[in-house]
């Protein structure tokens, strides 16, 4: 019972410390960080049970729901025919990547810098610089540069207001009474 509660407890702490600091949390777990990364809607434990084997570069957004696997659970069912047996490996994402909602990267992975996970993706293998990748398994879409033109087709042109200005425009633009 004591033992329960002080699982409950420590969670409890956990989820609020990495909802008010989220970079405090995550360094203070061991997570190796560069310059000017960004969670949004980090939880407790989506590091996994081996932080210190995860290292974010510099200009990296994780989003909501994002998990970091560095080992393979799998091995558990086959422990009993072979104790030692331990598949962990460290993760390593580049400088300059966004990690869409839900994604999760699996051990071993390292992503090149300039490159956009899309949202639910599994990565399974590593991932080349300055590409777009997505699905389950995560694939290939297309360059940097291919989906930057494409943006900027259907840009609306003012990702470089405040939020408060920025939400004025876009009820202006889709004729949304304040």
């Amino acid at each position: 019972m004591v033992k329960r509660l002080i699982g409950i407890l420590k969670y409890i702490y956990f989820f609020i410390f990495s909802k008010v600091n989220p970079i405090k949390y995550a360094k203070s777990i061991g997570v190796n960080m560069g310059e000017n990364v960004r969670f949004y809607g980090m939880k407790p434990f989506m590091f996994g049970s081996e932080p210190w084997l995860i290292t974010l570069g510099n200009n990296v957004y994780i989003t909501s729901g994002c998990q970091f696997v560095t080992h393979d659970g799998g091995t558990l069912i086959l422990r009993q025919r072979d104790p030692k047996l331990e598949i962990t490996s460290p993760i390593k994402i580049g400088n300059n990547v966004y990690i869409g909602i839900n994604s999760t990267i699996l051990p071993g992975v390292e992503i090149g810098d300039n490159v956009i996970v899309g949202a639910g993706s599994i990565v399974t293998k590593s991932l080349e610089s300055n590409n777009v990748y997505a699905g389950i398994p995560a694939k290939k879409i297309k360059t940097l540069d291919e989906y930057y033109h494409k943006l900027k087709e259907n840009s609306l042109e003012i990702g470089h207001l405040s939020a408060i200005d920025k939400e004025k425009e876009l009820k202006r633009i889709f004729g949304i009474k304040s």
